[in-house]
């Protein structure tokens, strides 16, 4: 234990002892001290006394490799669970910006609910108290872009944001702070600066703008450090449309390109002044707009060409065997076509080393779902009968017959597991049949602790909406793990609900949701404030809409207990095929507000 913290049994009672203990973290725990040092106007991150420049990336592809490529320091978003990453971390020489998850106003957090913030800044200090003494860690995030889009003027989420700050100076001496938004546009910046002192340093997400960023950031007043805490290529906000309302990606050599200009135009220009490093997203991949638009490597785990950029910014030396590099998917005739037509296509393709080339074409659907936020999305199925030839350099499709967009993809491999992909978007023109949800493994968790990625969003809020308060991850008494979802109707008449639904705020305008064939239940797991508290659950409720829900299924209104108690809806012999509306809760008004929480969702 720290000699300042030693704390001696013979002059405290034993219950003042676990009190005293626990609010000095791990017995055997050794912190790492990290503080900012300001020269004039700039600024360094000293880490056990040396100048500390972050070089790192956020996602969850293999750490050993992140070290071996050269790279630091990791990011989290959350700080559920986080012991094992920083565990690993630590016997890889990294470190980790631990992210404080802050409730996002369009996912139905209330900043103007004093509870609710009050219980949020509770979350962040057990986060805190937790992880604090880990050697691993480097500092804290304060929430990531909770202050939305647009203008992002809510000046209640900014004092939010430095309370909670304040509050981690209090308890640990030993990290700074930082908060994470999305671009230095609105009034983002001066209120920053304005509101949030005990914050020390601005955490920055930018894509197609990163080069910019520092140049930007100065012109918007600030003068506080940052970290580019979110850097890739241009988002699909960013780019230009075709004709049938599709993004332009670009190939994976391109990317490569943008990577490379945020870092020197504005993280290593701006080293030793106001950049403390940076972030590259994503460490990994995910199904965004396209399945290859974010990440630095494939699905299976390849790497792409970013990722040999990002190992030579970081080391100073290319990677002795490196990507293909790939030229954009050039459409021989016309992407529009009849059902049924055939399409053919090429692709440009090279080795630096000449090492031998496997080239796959993949068709896909495109639901165009083009701004999501970041939240998850299912991946679109694919056509793989429609690829008359494959494997070569030019490739001849048969559409399918069912009007609307599609992704086709040039996915190529070496023999070193290096990859590169381009893609374009092709259209057929007639009405777009109804798309088929994705299968479902089975379990299906809807919430659960620590849950990496969700399937229904609880974002359709119904009836009188501004009395109903949601609390994702509540630390008070879960059924299981160490959090549960609690719920408040704070009105006394008429009714309220909350709906998961997938996509987030699609109410069957949209496709979507999952095939839960085989589902025999949805089990969960539900008590109440103080016993009483009478609350209906079902699924399924979309009817008459363009993408509707092919079942409905509920159970009757339930009186529930203070204490845990399973409750489950029978899917025996129901179409299953189609459920965008996994989950649901309703409430009419019961004379005063009504509290209570819900766990262990799950389909079975």
């Amino acid at each position: 234990m720290n000699q300042s913290k030693r704390i001696s049994r013979t002059i405290l009672t034993h219950a003042a002892w676990l009190a005293a203990l626990a609010a000095c973290g791990t017995a055997d725990a050794a912190a790492t001290k990290v503080e900012l040092k300001k020269s004039g106007d700039n600024y360094q991150l000293i880490r056990e006394g040396q100048p500390y420049f972050i070089e790192g990336a956020g996602g969850d592809a293999s750490k050993p490799f992140l070290k071996e490529c050269g790279g630091n320091s990791f990011r989290t978003w959350g700080a559920e669970d986080i012991d094992a990453k920083l565990d690993e971390a630590q016997k890889l020489g990294l470190t980790v910006t631990v992210g404080i998850w802050l409730g996002h106003e369009r996912h139905g957090f209330d900043y103007n609910s004093v509870k609710q913030v009050r219980e949020q800044k509770e979350r962040a200090r057990q986060a805190v108290m937790k992880y604090k003494d880990h050697p691993a860690v480097l500092m804290w995030a304060i929430g990531n872009e909770m202050e939305g889009y647009a203008e992002a003027d809510n000046e209640l989420i900014y004092e939010a944001v430095e309370d909670i700050a304040k509050m981690i100076k209090e308890l640990d001496p030993n990290h700074p702070t930082m908060s994470v938004f999305a671009e230095v546009g609105g009034k983002r910046v001066p209120l920053f600066h304005k509101l949030c002192p005990s914050v020390d340093v601005m955490g920055i997400n930018s894509y197609g703008g990163g080069p910019s960023i520092a140049e930007r950031y100065r012109a918007a007043g600030g003068t506080k450090p940052f970290i580019m805490t979110e850097y890739g290529p241009a988002g699909t906000w960013e780019v230009g449309k075709n004709e049938w309302g599709a993004p332009q990606e670009l190939t994976s050599t391109a990317k490569a390109d943008q990577y490379r200009a945020t870092y020197e135009k504005t993280i290593l220009a701006e080293k030793d002044k106001l950049c403390l490093g940076g972030y590259a997203f994503t460490w990994g991949n995910k199904q965004e707009a396209s399945a290859t638009w974010f990440g630095l490597f494939m699905p299976d785990g390849s790497r792409l060409e970013a990722t040999d950029t990002m190992t030579e910014l970081w080391g100073g030396n290319k990677p002795a065997n490196r990507c293909p590099q790939i030229k954009p998917v050039e459409v021989v005739g016309a992407a529009r076509v009849e059902p049924g037509e055939t399409i053919k296509a090429k692709v440009d393709v090279t080795d630096p080393e000449g090492d031998p080339l496997k080239i796959e074409w993949r068709l896909t659907k495109d639901y165009g779902e083009y701004q999501t936020g970041g939240d998850a999305q299912v991946s679109p199925p694919s056509f793989p009968d429609a690829i008359v030839k494959n494997g070569e350099r030019e490739v001849e499709l048969k559409m399918p017959t069912d009007g609307g967009a599609y992704w086709l993809y040039a996915v190529v491999h070496d023999d070193h597991n290096g990859a590169a992909v381009a893609n374009t978007s092709l259209y057929v023109n007639g009405d777009a049949a109804k798309p088929a949800a994705a299968k479902a493994n089975l379990p299906l968790v809807v919430y659960a602790d620590s849950q990496p990625t969700v399937p229904y969003i609880p974002s359709g809020w119904m009836g009188n909406t501004d009395a109903i308060a949601m609390e994702e991850r509540n630390t008070n008494n879960p059924h299981s793990g160490t959090t549960s979802m609690k719920f408040t109707y704070r009105a006394s008449d008429n009714f309220g609900g909350v709906v998961w639904q997938s996509p987030a705020n699609d109410w069957g305008d949209l496709p979507g949701g999952f095939n839960l064939t085989g589902a025999k239940r949805l089990s969960f797991w539900a008590r109440g404030e103080e016993g009483g508290e009478k609350v209906e659950f079902k699924l399924g409720i979309l009817k008459d809409k363009p993408f509707n829900d092919s079942s409905e299924s509920g159970i009757a209104p339930v009186t529930l207990t203070k204490d845990w108690k399973e409750y489950e809806i029978d899917l025996t012999g129901k179409d299953l095929s189609t459920i965008k509306t996994g989950f649901v809760w309703t409430l009419a008004g019961q004379g005063k507000p009504v509290t209570f929480y819900l766990d262990d969702i799950r389909f079975e």
